[in-house]
């Protein structure tokens, strides 16, 4: 039979069924989708493809996803480092952004992080930023796969003047791309703190009949929860619940102040929290208690955050840091395996979306989103589990191919829907126009 493409490896790691690891085995890839997974030897007997691919030393994963980003911020990175949440946020970025923010800046800076999100294996990332046509066109362009937010916020920006605004803005976006095979959309109410009840309570309403998550920051740090307590008397948390955004719609970001009380009515309502433990780090802002929401049946994702929080979009490096924080925050060595940080990148991610039917395993039927990962280097060997090194030992340079419904976006380190030569003019011009305004 005549297939679109057979990629040969050392190991396939589906994530589904977890714990399983196929050695010697390769994926077959038709229209798009994955067809079967099969023994090497079985392959090339039952199968000839347009396209064949021998990976001898690199195990297969599915495509990363990274469930929170800011992605055109990727032109703020290193901008204002070294401080806290609410002095970063008002006295650094949001005046860089309302000196900035224009659709260039958001194409520029989209296609920066979308092309360092290949060249790591991410296949798929949730977005919140303004001007979600251009990011979403970028994606499109790219090649990459997209959950767009739909922002909404109190306040005026370029992207809008009013919350009327936003709700006419973001819907007339999710008409454009509700039929597009790479772009999603989710309400992004950008957090508890910047947006009132009166549209909190519409997201309610049409993302129920839009059929879409909402994408929120929640509970990112203790001043926020202090304050949302001296404001209206509840937590930020409660408070979502009283309108009725506690469901499995909801992608619930950060979550670094919960108590048991916290944590029960998340896992009652199951919400999906959105764990991005650098940002967390870097900003002072808290620990998220991931195993103890683990064991309360959450499901938590893995995300970035922007690259100005950051300062990057590795998502193989916030799976180990997932890992070792999750161990020390909980005092339990066992806590957040390396398994259990690769489902968080792949599968918890693909449920959180409401896209799990369709990627986040090598699972036959799903869309073929692949990212090969070379072990047949020093950083890597000797090699005992290869889940493992991929989580404690491996880095992103260690990415070498990935394909996106079965058309190859990396080859060998090459980037191949992006020039990056472009790409690299553009970041120097952006670089040194911010750099010659901000002195």
């Amino acid at each position: 039979m005549l297939v679109d493409a057979l990629i040969f490896a050392k190991w396939i790691i589906p994530v589904e069924p977890e714990g399983r690891v196929y050695e010697n085995h390769a994926v077959v890839i038709n229209k798009g989708k994955i067809l079967e997974l099969l023994p090497t030897a079985a392959a090339k007997s039952k199968y000839r493809a347009r396209e064949s691919t021998s990976l001898d030393g690199h195990a297969l994963i599915p495509g990363l996803i990274n469930a929170h980003t800011h992605a055109a911020m990727s032109l703020l990175k290193g901008l204002a480092d070294d401080l806290s949440l609410m002095d970063w946020l008002t006295n650094h970025i949001w005046p860089a952004e309302a000196k900035w923010v224009a659709p260039a800046f958001v194409e520029a800076g989209t296609r920066l992080a979308i092309a360092e999100m290949i060249r790591g294996g991410t296949t798929c990332f949730n977005d919140m930023y303004f001007f979600p046509d251009r990011t979403a066109e970028v994606a499109i362009e790219a090649g990459i796969r997209a959950s767009i937010g739909l922002i909404v916020i109190d306040f005026p920006t370029a992207w809008a003047k009013d919350t009327q605004e936003y709700f006419e803005k973001g819907e007339k976006v999710h008409d454009k791309y509700r039929h597009s095979p790479l772009i999603r959309t989710t309400f992004a109410p950008h957090a508890p703190y910047t947006v009132s009840d009166a549209p909190l309570k519409k997201i309610v309403v049409l993302a129920e009949e839009l059929d879409v998550p909402v994408h929120m920051h929640v509970h990112e740090n203790a001043q926020e929860v202090s304050q949302g307590c001296e404001q209206y008397g509840k937590t930020p948390l409660e408070r979502l619940h009283e309108m009725g955004l506690l469901t499995q719609r909801l992608l619930a970001v950060h979550m670094t102040q919960l108590d048991e009380k916290a944590i029960e009515l998340v896992a009652r309502y199951k919400v999906n929290v959105i764990h991005c433990p650098e940002s967390n780090l870097k900003l002072a802002s808290g620990f998220c208690p991931v195993h103890a929401l683990q064991q309360a049946g959450v499901n938590v994702a893995l995300g970035t955050d922007g690259s100005a929080s950051n300062n990057d979009l590795d998502m193989i490096g916030e799976m180990r840091t997932a890992a070792l924080i999750g161990k020390g925050v909980s005092g339990d060595s066992r806590a957040v395996p390396a398994m259990t940080a690769l489902k968080m990148a792949t599968i918890n991610a693909a449920r959180a979306l409401d896209m799990d039917r369709s990627i986040g395993s090598l699972t036959p039927g799903k869309e073929a989103d692949v990212v090969a990962i070379d072990l047949g280097q020093i950083e890597t060997m000797p090699l005992y589990d290869p889940v493992s090194q991929i989580v404690y030992a491996a880095g992103r340079h260690q990415v070498t191919d990935v394909w996106i419904a079965g058309k190859q976006l990396l080859k060998a380190r090459e980037l191949l829907s992006i020039d990056i030569h472009q790409l690299e003019q553009s970041a120097v011009v952006w670089q040194d126009r911010i750099k010659s305004e901000n002195k």
